[in-house]
């Protein structure tokens, strides 16, 4: 062979390297993450759902991608993204939260579905069975809503003869009209009386907490909501600045400074949505993946939060707590 035919195979061969290389890479499959929320704020939750897939044998980059999509909290752009990995031919999408699930599954019933979600997969539709989902979704049901008898008597536990509890719900969750129905039947058990404040944006979290002087709330309950998450330091200031004692459906909250928190742990969700999408890859159908039940229950106190309210939290409150922030 001549040298200049040499030199030319030569430099094919340099050019060609970076489309083999991205051949291979795309030939790796690809799991779609679909959410609400914005990738900040959620960083934590992602890394989890990371330590998840690793722990069922898949490293991004190595033999796995993650495709991301984030609605930044505007839930009208959800079944827009949800087309968006069905073009892409993900191999599994995971949907965080069951209205995302819900727009996820009316985009596609062939690519698999790995929901975590807060509201009733079942009762939605989502799922025909919990113990054999039969369709193409599965995932974790992070308890939310069946909670909140037992979140608005911690509150009044916390701060007693508790007269007026202020509720920040987003209304623009597809799922704030069951939230709002049985926070009313939680409420009305209790005899509690509340004061919805609807907040869809940072400027309407910023007005509600400026109307609550004029309410004269004793107590604030914030819903559980991907936004609110999001939000979490502005609400945990903003109710410090109002001298507000708030109680919150995650952890986080309370480790931002918020008083109190209680719920399912959401890092547990995402990590067992990552054990389950690396199941699927490996071959495992959702139609008989059992919808995992999240009963890890966290009560976290911030006691620091407490003495600046003036506060003193019940002996048995504290010893009833998972973790107590001093």
């Amino acid at each position: 062979m001549r040298r200049r035919d040499i030199l030319t195979l030569a430099g094919a061969t340099a050019i060609a390297h970076p489309f083999v290389a991205r051949a291979q890479q795309f030939a790796l499959p690809v799991v779609g993450f679909l959410h609400s929320g914005s990738p900040g704020p959620f960083a934590s939750l992602v890394a989890a759902f990371r330590d998840g897939l690793r722990e069922a044998g898949y490293v991004v980059g190595r033999n796995v991608l993650i495709d991301f999509r984030w609605a930044e909290g505007n839930y009208d752009l959800v079944p827009s993204l949800a087309l968006d990995l069905v073009r892409r031919e993900a191999t599994v999408i995971v949907a965080a939260g069951g209205s995302v699930a819900l727009a996820a599954k009316a985009t596609t019933r062939t690519i698999p579905i790995v929901f975590i979600s807060g509201g009733d997969p079942l009762g939605s539709g989502l799922v025909a069975g919990l113990d054999r989902p039969g369709g193409n979704a599965t995932g974790v049901n992070i308890v939310t809503a069946a909670l909140n008898q037992k979140r608005l008597s911690l509150l009044r536990e916390i701060v007693p003869n508790t007269t007026l509890v202020a509720v920040l719900l987003n209304t623009n969750n597809p799922n704030s009209s069951n939230q709002l129905t049985d926070l009313q039947q939680a409420a009305r058990s209790l005899g509690q009386a509340i004061h919805i404040a609807k907040a869809t944006s940072e400027r309407d979290i910023d007005t509600a907490f400026a109307s609550f002087p004029d309410i004269r709330p004793d107590a604030l309950f914030v819903g559980a909501d991907a936004f609110f998450y999001g939000r979490r330091n502005q609400i945990v200031r903003l109710a410090g600045r109002y001298g507000l004692p708030a109680l919150y459906s995650q952890r986080d909250f309370a480790l931002a400074g918020g008083l109190i928190s209680y719920g399912a742990s959401l890092a547990f969700g995402y990590r067992q949505a990552g054990l389950y999408a690396g199941r699927i890859l490996d071959g495992s159908s959702p139609a008989t993946l059992p919808v995992i039940q999240s009963t890890q229950l966290e009560l976290v106190i911030n006691q620091r939060t407490a003495r600046s309210l003036g506060l003193t939290v019940p002996p048995n409150l504290l010893a009833q707590a998972d973790e107590v922030i001093e």
